[in-house]
């Protein structure tokens, strides 16, 4: 069913087509048949990661559902959990469109959002509809730095955000890698990240609930920025990783499309992604989720032999469609 849907879908903006997306998984109809046409209910599927047990390893990627207003409709499409966000404090309406672009030859998104959203306190007011217990649901909340937010009080936004969503999520993700916010990257470097983290995790333990933090890096650091990055999330006591975010690389694309300004995802990203991850699995034991380049079961399988122990996906649901989860949860269930 989902080719022709797919084809009406990219006669449209990109974010229009989204947007008609979210809207129509809000409706309580939709949630009801999607339930039945995707959810695959196995506990043998079931697995746990940085002290939050998950229903299966497919997770939505943030930036899907930014804040956070499908979040029961995207449940029924048997995920095991959801991230939502990028949150900020204050809301921001992100970079000037157009600011998405599909690559279909390449089964690509080449995006550059800067980060668009209602802000931290319409999270909240949001996150009261979620139907999370009920659905044995886990919710992951991104959160990034303002756009006008100094790189050296990067800490502020970062803990207050903290303050405001642990409350409300299963772990938070720390953005530092979208390519989409300037300067973003700079808090990987050693001269940031191991400052930021301590300043983040010391607000987490001051705080009623623990909550679990994981921190998410981009595909394009060299091998001594990955070391740089692991050693600071290992000494700060991060208790994940999220690996990767998109690429800055245009390896993969055509010529047409290669001066267009953002974060690369789809197939192209794929190996680097799943090359990063290897890395990374080979010198800590701490649980990484695999994003990058996911169209299919197959691909999520790469992601989990190379060390991921969860994956997400979110391009591919633009190219594979909302049956995406349930393909990849009856390949592991055969596994």
């Amino acid at each position: 069913m989902y080719p022709p849907i797919r084809s009406l879908l990219f006669r449209l903006d990109p974010e229009r087509a989204h947007a008609l997306t979210l809207a129509a998984l809000r409706l309580p109809l939709a949630e009801v048949i999607l339930q039945a046409l995707f959810e695959v209910n196995e506990p043998r599927l079931a697995v746990e990661a940085f002290g939050v047990r998950f229903r299966n390893r497919v997770g939505l990627a943030a930036g899907y559902d930014k804040n956070g207003v499908a979040v029961n409709g995207l449940a029924a499409l048997g995920f095991g959990h959801i991230e939502v966000g990028t949150v900020t404090r204050l809301p921001q309406p992100g970079n000037p469109r157009p600011r998405v672009h599909r690559v279909p030859e390449a089964r690509a998104v080449v995006n550059a959002m800067g980060f668009p959203n209602d802000g931290v306190e319409a999270l909240r007011v949001e996150s009261r509809q979620w139907k999370v217990a009920a659905r044995d649901m886990r919710i992951g909340i991104n959160i990034g730095k303002g756009r006008d937010t100094p790189l050296e009080r990067a800490a502020e936004d970062y803990c207050a955000l903290l303050e405001r969503v642990h409350d409300r999520a299963d772990y938070v993700a720390v953005n530092l890698s979208s390519p989409n916010t300037p300067g973003l990257r700079q808090l990987q470097t050693r001269a940031f990240i191991e400052e930021l983290l301590r300043a983040i995790t010391a607000t987490r333990d001051r705080l009623p609930k623990r909550v679990s933090l994981l921190v998410k890096l981009a595909p394009d650091l060299t091998e001594a920025e990955l070391d740089d990055a692991l050693a600071a999330a290992t000494a700060c006591g991060i208790d994940g990783l999220i690996a990767t975010n998109t690429t800055v690389s245009r390896d993969g694309l055509p010529g047409h499309a290669q001066a267009l300004k953002g974060g690369l995802s789809g197939e192209p990203l794929r190996a680097r992604a799943t090359e990063v991850i290897r890395y990374l699995a080979r010198r800590t034991a701490l649980p990484i989720i695999g994003v990058g380049g996911i169209l299919c079961a197959a691909d999520a399988v790469e992601k989990l032999d190379a060390g991921a122990t969860l994956i997400q996906v979110y391009t591919g649901m633009i190219y594979s469609g909302p049956g995406l989860a349930k393909s990849i949860n009856l390949r592991l269930r055969e596994a």
